[in-house]
């Protein structure tokens, strides 16, 4: 991606290949144009099958497109994605020799090619021999568990794999436990745990990757075509020409480049770097220390996959496993964005006074001129809200989208989708979800041991009881579970990419929540928001890592400056969860009801940002801040008496921070009249 705005400084805005590569969960292989041809040929063969698929579904039924689709992306992995890291580098965008794939890849992907395939040999037998497999069956289920397992190393770590491991294992000796433990079941041999992961509707070919090859491709797809039309060039421009001169002026900028470019992109990660490389000079030059500027575009691009309209990929999978439209979901983070922004917009008008910010020229160009030029690009976001609001399913919808952007492409010659452009668009569609797909289908073992053995209903058990064992109280027995399940989330975000962890969590610890009277959506939601924030949690905080390479800013306060930008998203969750009133921050309720716990949150939202930024009208002292921490805390339980406590506290300490300015103003007086 090319953007329009210089960024000066000496800073490198990376191409666009490079991009792509940072997209992904891992970095891949930079291979050899004949080759990289090749496997661009191939992905987009992929993508026309994929959109094809939705007006034209096979008639044999979805587990048999999730058979193709996993043989077509599969192999593809292995080839792409190497088997060993190279050494790190501090520059993720630094220049490196090609690095294609050995003879061993190249026999893994046949393989994996193969036993992809082996199913669709027979089909209709494969699947009634569910319960009595063959030797056949069983070895080729082994042999793609492996070559699975591999993948997932490959793009995401090891953290998964060996995740999967252990729940094999517990599947395979869990019958040897004591019959007294909750953890203990029946047991199963290899070949029912085989045919579990490959012939069922829960393993392999679940809901996991069915979202994947279903929705997931197709908003990677839609998300490449909005990019290469240069889509992602105006949201930046716009954004740089929304704010003009003032101090507040270029935090604002990345703030709302990050939402929009976020659209594009579709990941946190990649959207705070390629912002990052654009507004890192203009931050500078208007008094930003690299360690609060990265923390502000770690959070700003987080945000994007936060909020509607495209959320992130576990938005997909929620709406599976509830079995409600994506719309709904979309409409269940409206508040909670509008929160998550408000934090982020009062840290920045802090932080412009506490590091004496200046103004700087952002952009001379006019936003409105370039709305009017360039807004078509806004088109098609609304084809696919629009095309849901009137039932049509979202695969569907975004297919509308993506025919919609390719005819306003024609509108800029510079970006318009004839032959290469195209072929490169539908190419990166299904690259940049090889790494998500092979993360779906490994966290398939996770939810078919689950299933299979009853273990998420045993662990909440154990979690539930675990409060329990503390208190009686039914309150503190459920803030208790929520706290221990949001750090259970935010561990095992901090291992495993967001998709996966959102899966493994929504199996295991939802149905805790769900045990002490916490709706479905609420748990849900709940764990999705603290998956997503493993990205900018220390003490790995991928996010914030990549954008301190950027500023230039030491690694740990920056992961500390993003943590205290998105403070808010981090608290606001258990509003949902502790009360009933909080399902209103969800968009479900009465019109009033959202009203008035929206204002409530913001003002806890507010005394967050004194307690972080350390600012009301003057600096804080510890008193004010003292007094902001239980006020964000009642405010959040959203029951009349809390609020009215943290109300007045929080009145306390801003009476407190004026008198103090008063008296200092009052001070300055002296001493220029004296």
């Amino acid at each position: 991606m090319t953007v329009g705005v210089g960024t000066g400084g000496g800073a490198t805005v990376p191409s666009e290949e490079e991009l792509a590569e940072y997209e992904q969960e891992r970095p891949a292989r930079r291979l050899r144009p004949a080759l990289d041809l090749l496997i661009s040929v191939w992905c987009a063969i992929v993508s026309v099958g994929v959109l094809v698929q939705v007006f034209a579904p096979l008639p044999q039924g979805t587990q048999f497109y999730l058979v193709i689709f996993l043989a077509a992306v599969l192999p593809i992995t292995l080839l792409c994605y190497r088997g060993w890291k190279v050494p790190a580098v501090v520059n993720p965008f630094r220049a490196r020799a090609h690095d294609d794939p050995g003879l061993a890849d190249w026999v893994l992907a046949l393989v994996a090619l193969a036993v992809c395939v082996y199913p669709l040999l027979d089909f209709d037998g494969y699947l009634e021999r569910r319960q009595a497999p063959s030797a056949m069956d069983v070895v080729a289920g082994a042999v793609l568990l492996v070559l699975l397992l591999e993948a997932c190393r490959r793009t995401t770590g090891w953290v998964l794999p060996v995740f999967s491991l252990v729940f094999i294992a517990y599947a395979y000796y869990g019958g040897y436990l004591p019959y007294t433990w909750s953890l203990a079941h029946q047991g199963f041999n290899f070949d029912a745990i085989i045919a579990q992961f490959t012939m069922g509707t829960v393993g392999f070919y679940g809901t996991p990757l069915n979202v994947a090859a279903s929705y997931i491709v197709l908003f990677t797809i839609y998300g490449a075509v909005l990019d290469y039309s240069g889509a992602g060039k105006f949201f930046i421009d716009l954004s740089f020409a929304a704010f003009r001169r003032s101090r507040t002026a270029p935090g604002r900028t990345v703030t709302l480049a990050g939402f929009l470019l976020g659209s594009v992109s579709g990941s946190g990660t990649a959207t705070a770097v390629s912002l990052g490389t654009v507004s890192w000079p203009i931050l500078r030059r208007a008094g930003y220390p690299p360690e609060p500027a990265g923390g502000m575009l770690a959070a700003s691009g987080i945000g994007a996959i936060l909020s509607p309209p495209t959320l992130g990929a576990a938005a997909f999978i929620i709406a599976e496993f509830l079995q409600v439209s994506y719309l709904k979901v979309l409409g269940f983070a409206v508040i909670p964005t509008i929160l998550y922004y408000l934090g982020i917009l009062l840290a920045i008008e802090i932080d412009a006074r506490k590091h004496g910010t200046t103004s700087t020229e952002v952009s001379d160009r006019s936003a409105w001129r370039l709305f009017l030029r360039f807004g078509y690009h806004f088109l098609s976001l609304f084809v696919i809200i629009g095309f849901m609001a009137v039932d049509v399913p979202p695969f569907k919808a975004v297919v509308y989208a993506v025919i919609v952007q390719f005819g306003l492409s024609f509108l800029d010659r510079e970006h318009r989708l004839t032959g290469r452009p195209l072929f490169k668009a539908l190419a990166q569609g299904t690259r940049s979800v090889l790494p998500v797909a092979a993360t779906c289908a490994t966290a398939g073992v996770i939810v078919a041991v689950t299933t299979q053995t009853g273990l998420g209903l045993n662990l909440a058990e154990i979690i539930v009881n675990a409060a329990r064992g503390l208190t009686d109280n039914h309150t503190a027995v459920l803030i208790l579970t929520v706290v221990l399940s949001a750090f259970a989330v935010l561990i095992l975000g901090l291992a495993v990419p967001v998709t996966a962890s959102f899966i493994i969590a929504a199996v295991i610890i939802s149905p805790a929540l769900v045990n002490l009277g916490v709706t479905q959506p609420e748990a849900y939601m709940f764990i999705f928001y603290y998956a997503v924030l493993s990205e900018v949690s220390p003490p790995t905080a991928l996010a914030a890592v990549a954008t301190a390479a950027i500023t230039g800013g030491k690694v740990m306060p920056t992961m500390w400056q993003a943590w205290k930008y998105t403070l808010p998203a981090f608290l606001v969750p258990f509003a949902f969860v502790l009360t009933d009133n909080g399902a209103h921050l969800l968009g479900q309720g009465s019109f009033a009801g959202m009203v008035w716990t929206t204002l409530v949150s913001m003002l806890a939202v507010a005394a967050l940002a004194v307690v972080t930024g350390g600012w009301v009208f003057v600096r804080t002292t510890w008193i004010e801040r003292a007094f902001c921490v239980p006020a964000a805390a009642l405010l959040l339980y959203l029951a009349p008496v809390t609020i009215t406590a943290g109300i007045c506290l929080l009145l306390v300490a801003v009476v407190i921070n004026l008198v103090r300015r008063q008296r200092q103003a009052a001070a300055e007086e002296g001493t220029v009249a004296s």
